[in-house]
């Protein structure tokens, strides 16, 4: 938390959402659950995916670019396998549907793979890969990104995006063990943040045309963003793509909308979510705890200089959901004036603080 935000509790900032997303069309209860996964996201610390998205959503549904009223549908399905339409509705919306799909088949055949096509942006990852916990399953999901920010390794025209991956598995008394990362170092929302923030890029984030690192936020549609580990990023954002996209009739490459400057054209968004049934390995109990062991061994571990402990994937987004929950949600000053904006153009009352 920086000294330019302040805290907002939960429950308030979740009604805000609701209010304005209501008042451009879409039911009550969609709006709700819309409402609820976003806020969702910045309690686990994942503010470039939470709130920080109204705007864009809200800029598409003014100008047509999302449903809000879809007729999600299943297009095809076996048994532990389906393909979910959208019908350009809010990606939340068909993730959450997507995800309980999954869960199902995945407790008659112990898997369940569902892709989608005619999503939208549905925040992080996260949100739906741990879903499945609360039915003592594993969660993996992945998207084509809503936006093209990578060429192929070598190029120079943006074809990738940061293409996601998330991955959720219980533990028994310590926090899930959740990966949620981006293709490339960045995710362009950490970019966007740094540049309502007027604040400077690290120097490994992007580079420009010239190929040099590009630091200036503000500058971000003129460069490119860096995969993760080189060549090796930019094939795993390949294979992501192909897996959630072209596998089910979605965007890919050329074809992929950016939803932030496009708020008319319908984006054919891709995604899918794996459930994985534990059940079908073994007893549960036993499973979650030598997880716990696992994670325990790891952090007994010794340290680098400069590092106090050795974390474990979702430590740090479980530290910031514990301090959240408690004391609020943090909104920094520049993104409290955004969000006043759009309570006027939805005609609702602003967000309380």
């Amino acid at each position: 938390m920086t000294d330019d935000s302040i805290r907002v509790p939960p429950a308030t900032l979740s009604g805000f959402v609701a209010r304005v997303l209501t008042a451009f069309g879409l039911p009550q209860t969609d709006a709700a659950k819309v409402a609820s996964l976003m806020v969702e996201a910045d309690l686990h610390g994942s503010d470039t995916h939470g709130v920080f998205r109204l705007r864009q959503y809200f800029d598409r549904l003014k100008g047509g670019g999302i449903n809000p009223r879809p007729n999600i549908h299943i297009e095809r399905q076996a048994k532990a396998m389906a393909v979910v339409n959208g019908d350009n509705g809010f990606g939340h919306l068909v993730m959450d549907y997507a995800t309980e799909l999954a869960m199902d088949k995945a407790a008659e055949t112990g898997f369940g793979w569902v892709g989608v096509n005619h999503s939208n942006h549905a925040g992080p990852g996260f949100l739906y890969a741990k879903m499945p916990l609360a039915r003592d399953m594993i969660g993996l999901y992945t998207a084509v990104s809503s936006a093209k920010h990578v060429p192929p390794w070598g190029g120079t025209e943006k074809m990738l995006g940061t293409n996601p991956i998330a991955v959720a598995i219980p533990a028994l008394d310590e926090p899930t063990v959740s990966l949620d990362m981006a293709t490339t170092v960045a995710a362009m929302g950490k970019v966007k943040v740094y540049a309502q923030r007027d604040q400077t890029m690290p120097v490994d984030w992007m580079i420009g045309p010239d190929g040099k690192p590009l630091t200036d936020a503000k500058r971000h549609n003129e460069g490119y963003l860096l995969p993760i580990g080189g060549p090796k990023g930019y094939g795993l954002a390949l294979i992501i793509g192909l897996l959630a996209g072209t596998l089910n009739g979605a965007a890919l490459g050329r074809e992929v909308v950016d939803f932030s400057t496009d708020l008319t054209t319908v984006s054919n968004t891709g995604q899918f979510i794996a459930a994985l049934d534990i059940r079908a390995f073994g007893d549960v109990g036993h499973f979650r705890q030598q997880v716990d062991e696992v994670v325990r061994a790891l952090r007994a571990s010794p340290t680098l200089p400069g590092y106090d402990r050795v974390q474990v994937p979702g430590d740090g987004s479980h530290a910031k959901y514990l301090d959240r929950r408690a004391a609020g949600i943090p909104l920094h000053a520049n993104l409290l004036m955004v969000l006043d904006e759009i309570a006027a153009e939805a005609a609702v009352d602003r967000l309380q603080r």
